[in-house]
């Protein structure tokens, strides 16, 4: 579904160039969610970048589906940190605003419903919690119904609770809708969560240093079972050499 292949990208020219991903190939299969981590700064938000179609690899390729990636494209949607959300639109005009730039009409009533958002459709961003936001923008990017789910750090900074709850929202929505994710993440336990392979890049220019395989992944309970403490335990060891 996803194939990067020798992608190499450095911002700016000459003596101030920087170098963010140097040499990354990997590939990401039709309804699969892979989770990324690495040191901060590293390059992960530019691979999302790249993948989106919002910037160009200086060499190598990307490709969704077999096609080249060019630009963006309508079936990939991109979910960031801070939610984007236009603060003068209601949470169901921000969540259908995506669809209507693509004169779409369908009907975001259902994901709404799905990321417990019913009744505060006419609420504006401001009257709603961190938490809230963050899923009127998951809301948005799914109302697409992409086959590609892109993610940078959609649940940074929320408390733990509110955290796991979008986690588990998220899961219960990668199960019924099966697009395929590529989810940039910090945090340990949550790519272990949500990953069924984990990635993990290399300090900048990023590289892939290591490929954790993650079999148990794809239940609520997971979280709580040695399996997943041991892939936990493993993921802290190898950014810790990482690092």
């Amino acid at each position: 579904m996803i194939e990067v292949r020798g992608v190499s990208l450095v911002y700016g020219s000459g003596p101030a160039a920087v170098p963010a991903i140097a040499e990354l190939s990997f590939s990401v299969e039709e309804g699969e969610m892979v989770a990324v981590v690495g040191p901060s700064g590293c390059g992960k938000t530019s691979l999302l970048l790249l993948l989106d179609g919002l910037v160009r690899p200086t060499s190598g390729q990307v490709l969704i589906a077999g096609e080249e990636v060019r630009g963006v494209r309508r079936d990939v949607a991109l979910v960031l940190q801070d939610a984007g959300l236009l603060p003068w639109k209601t949470v169901r005009q921000n969540a259908e605003l995506a669809l209507r730039i693509q004169k779409r009409r369908e009907s975001v009533d259902g994901i709404l419903a799905a990321l417990g958002l019913s009744g505060f459709e006419r609420r504006f961003p401001a009257e709603l919690s961190e938490g809230m936001r963050r899923r009127v923008g998951i809301a948005r990017a799914l109302a697409l119904r992409p086959r590609v789910l892109l993610m940078d750090e959609p649940m940074a900074n929320l408390d733990s609770l509110t955290r796991e709850r979008i986690q588990n929202l998220l899961l219960d929505l990668w199960w019924e809708m099966r697009f395929t994710a590529v989810l940039v993440t910090h945090d340990i336990e949550e790519a272990v969560f949500l990953g069924q392979r984990i990635l993990v890049l290399t300090p900048r220019p990023a590289r892939l240093r290591e490929v954790l395989e993650n079999p148990g992944m794809g239940s609520q309970e997971y979280r709580g079972s040695p399996d997943f403490l041991a892939r936990v335990r493993a993921l802290r060891r190898i950014l810790g050499e990482n690092g």
